[in-house]
């Protein structure tokens, strides 16, 4: 008489919510999203739980931050979403999979609570492509603040004809007040005008808002 050697097949079975809409963080240059991975009650223990509800909990949280990279103004006029070019979309789903871990806190049930983020720098340069350095690198001062600007925060504005990071402030941060400073003559068309050279050189800059 054969006998048969019974298998039992686990299934670990996963859901996720995002905890939250996703947000815009512009003094940090960074659009953020918590998700919740949540464990199967039914998997032999939490850790095995744990394994999978982690991925889940990052699908969460990069769903809703793409949701809200799509709503993103740009600069020179239209939305982030309304690209139609293969490879500039290709690119922004690239910086949306590449999104940074701020925190992940596991639960003790086995679920997962992280916050994820992408640099909207990471946008920009999906939407236009790296910005190009040249031979000899970058000269200048590494932070410029750009004050009294009539502009609302955007993806790919310009400083004159430099396009690099740019962190939109309503004042100047302590760790940027001894950098050296410029004063915008207007904003319009994706361009911000600064007179002079001080700006064309910087690798960030921070913006100041008209109040």
């Amino acid at each position: 008489m054969m006998r048969f050697r019974r298998t039992a097949l686990l299934v670990v079975l996963v859901t996720a919510r995002a905890s939250a809409d996703a947000k815009v963080d512009w003094a940090r240059a960074l659009v953020i999203a918590d998700g919740i991975g949540v464990a199967d009650r039914h998997a032999p223990s939490p850790a095995v739980a744990r394994g999978t509800s982690r991925r889940a909990a990052e699908d969460a949280a990069k769903k809703q931050i793409a949701a809200k990279l799509a709503e993103l103004p740009v600069a020179a006029g239209g939305r982030v979403g309304e690209a139609k070019d293969g490879d500039r979309k290709a690119r922004l789903a690239r910086a949306i999979d590449d999104a940074i871990t701020l925190a992940a806190e596991p639960e003790t049930d086995g679920a997962w609570r992280v916050t994820m983020a992408v640099p909207i720098e990471g946008i920009r340069q999906a939407m236009a492509g790296p910005r190009e350095v040249g031979a000899d690198g970058d000269h200048g001062p590494q932070v410029v603040v750009v004050e009294g600007v009539n502009a609302k925060p955007a993806v790919g504005w310009k400083i004159g004809a430099l396009e690099a990071p740019t962190l939109w402030v309503s004042a100047i941060p302590d760790w940027a007040r001894s950098a050296p400073h410029a004063k915008a003559k207007s904003a319009k068309a994706g361009v911000i005008d600064v007179p002079g050279s001080d700006a064309t050189a910087a690798t960030l800059f921070v913006i100041v808002m008209k109040p």
